[in-house]
């Protein structure tokens, strides 16, 4: 009888004591106290993400939210049953404190780095569920920075508790159809009644985390000028103290390329009682500490998603024989594998160095560099570690051959998510040229700029040295053309290759300070070999040559008499 051969799927072991990345910067940027603290937490988390969750991660594939409008009895009740994973990962969220580490401030200033290196963690085995958890943070901190005592009281204490069966998540309306990012052109009418409560009347296009108590979303006070200058935001509790929902139709669920495991909504408000947040036009203003934080939550997410593609592939380079030899003996493969490595490495200093600027910010002890840092970062850390999840993701795929192109191995579903990455919270258009107006503050410039040269300063390695004088040259160029475009329109074509190429110089000096640490500390070259990889791929993105290419893209003819004098 013939043998047939089998091929063995890909393993994971502990997330966390399996991620040499994560627990050498936790070693370099936690106080030994803290890390003992912290680390059986992280172990703990680590054996989920790697077992129990991405198990049932797999076995729940097929298992999709599902919209129950009307009961038995004609009643309509718009239920959305969420997956068994969701139920699962809600729980866990709500026990290690994923929300309320930097409300409790346990750790003091290294609060944030601990909440996200358990998201980090936590992530990509829980079908996207940090996307209400990020959309919470984001709901928890906004209420703080609006000081409304009677909305603290009643909401923070729910969103940052850690029992299960108290927890509050929190939604985040804002996309109607008019505008997605451009949330100037906001639809919903806010109108004041007699009790103090205001009612909401409109058309929310995508709205995640449907199935949370509370949400904050922006409308038009009735009488409002146009623009964003009009708007509000409002603090609304989806159902009243019998479950129902107030005032709020869910039309029918989102049918999306990827995080098909978040319930996304169409709602239509009619009437919904709601609470004004701040003051009645400053809603864009007032929803900036939430965008900051749910930024953030995106770009550790996407150095996660890195993480997991690259730690499958591995294990499946191990595994897999092709050309009489396993692939993690062919050069090619090892080459790929490689520089994917970098890339992801580079995504998780960046990602959380942003972390750490959160958390001196939020308890006070950030001077003027980091305030300036964490502004501009907020957007570059977004929209550079966004695009790298989805060119690493789609490598990772390409790393398992067919095998990557087949549902029921739960790796199309990787690059599927991924995607949602760039878009969510900004594209990355929208973020740069939110980088812009960042770097039109005085003071901004000095900030990055000192920061690397913190960075790369003290480098006795002559490779690392010289891949720092690539990082240098490239900010340099950066602040060269930002100078000297004058011209706005010069500008906003370029930002896009400005904010990537200031995100990526930042991951390369970032890549050789902790390659530096490393080596001492450490005695381990693996940091150094990401740096270097790392600095011989695309960091400089700037065309000085920049032009106006409008009839390219728009594909209308080009005169030939327009082309004389071109070379």
């Amino acid at each position: 009888m013939i043998e047939l051969f089998h091929q063995q799927p890909p393993s994971l072991g502990n997330q966390y004591t399996d991620d040499r990345v994560l627990r050498s910067f936790l070693r370099r940027a936690l106080p030994r106290d803290v890390l003992a603290q912290v680390e059986p937490d992280l172990t703990t988390m680590g054996e989920l993400a790697g077992g129990e969750l991405y198990r049932l991660h797999l076995a729940d594939r097929l298992n999709e939210p599902v919209l129950t409008q009307w009961d038995a009895w004609g009643e309509r009740i718009d239920h959305i049953e969420v997956s068994p994973l969701w139920k699962r990962a809600a729980r866990l969220a709500a026990e290690y404190g994923l929300v309320a580490l930097p409300y409790e401030r346990t750790y003091g200033v290294f609060s944030r780095i601990v909440q996200f290196a358990l998201v980090y963690l936590f992530h990509p085995s829980t079908d996207v569920y940090t996307c209400p958890l990020a959309m919470s943070d984001g709901a928890a901190r906004t209420l703080v920075e609006a000081r409304d005592a009677a909305l603290i009281d009643r909401a923070l204490p729910r969103l940052i508790s850690r029992d299960p069966d108290r927890c509050w998540t929190s939604g985040q309306w804002m996309t109607e159809l008019p505008g997605g990012s451009d949330v100037s052109r906001t639809e919903t009418i806010a109108r004041p009644g007699f009790d103090g409560i205001w009612r909401l009347f409109g058309r929310k296009w995508f709205t995640s985390a449907t199935t949370g108590q509370m949400a904050l979303a922006l409308a038009r006070p009735d009488g409002n000028p146009p623009g964003s200058r009009g708007l509000a935001l409002f603090y609304i509790e989806l159902r009243d103290d019998e479950g129902r929902l107030q005032g709020i139709r869910v039309n029918r669920l989102k049918d999306k390329l990827g995080t098909r495991k978040v319930p996304t909504a169409e709602l239509s408000l009619e009437g919904t009682p709601a609470r004004l947040v701040g003051a009645p036009n400053g809603g864009v203003r007032a929803i900036v500490p939430m965008l900051q934080v749910t930024r953030l939550w995106n770009s550790v997410s996407a150095a996660s998603f890195m993480r997991r593609g690259i730690a499958l592939a591995r294990d499946y380079a191990r595994r897999r024989v092709a050309f009489d030899a396993p692939l993690n003996r062919q050069p090619l493969h090892i080459e790929t594998l490689a520089t994917l490595q970098a890339e992801f490495e580079g995504a998780f200093h960046l990602s959380f160095l942003t972390a750490g600027l959160l958390g001196a910010e939020e308890t006070g002890v950030a001077d003027e560099r980091q305030r300036h840092l964490l502004r501009v970062l907020t957007s570059i850390t977004k929209l550079t570690t966004g695009r790298q999840a989805v060119d690493v993701m789609s490598e990772v795929i390409e790393a398992f051959g067919g095998a990557g192109y087949v549902e029921d191995t739960g790796l199309p579903t990787l690059l599927r998510d991924a995607h949602v990455l760039p878009i969510w919270e900004g594209t990355t258009n929208v973020l740069a040229l939110d980088t812009l107006r960042a770097l039109a503050q005085p003071g901004t410039w000095e900030a990055i700029l000192s920061l690397a040269d913190e960075l790369t300063s003290g480098v006795d390695d002559v490779s690392l040295a010289r891949a720092g004088v690539r990082a240098h040259t490239a900010l340099d160029h950066a602040r060269r053309w930002f100078g000297e475009a004058h011209d706005r329109a010069r500008l906003e074509r370029g930002a896009r290759r400005l904010a990537l190429t200031i995100g990526r110089s930042l991951e390369l000096a970032l890549l050789i300070s902790h390659a530096t640490w490393s080596l001492t500390e450490e005695h381990d070259g693996r940091a150094r070999a990401a740096a270097l990889r790392f600095a011989r791929s695309p960091i400089d993105l700037i065309d000085d040559d920049d032009c106006d290419d409008t009839a390219l893209a728009d594909d209308i003819p080009i005169p030939g008499e327009a082309l004389q004098g071109e070379g």
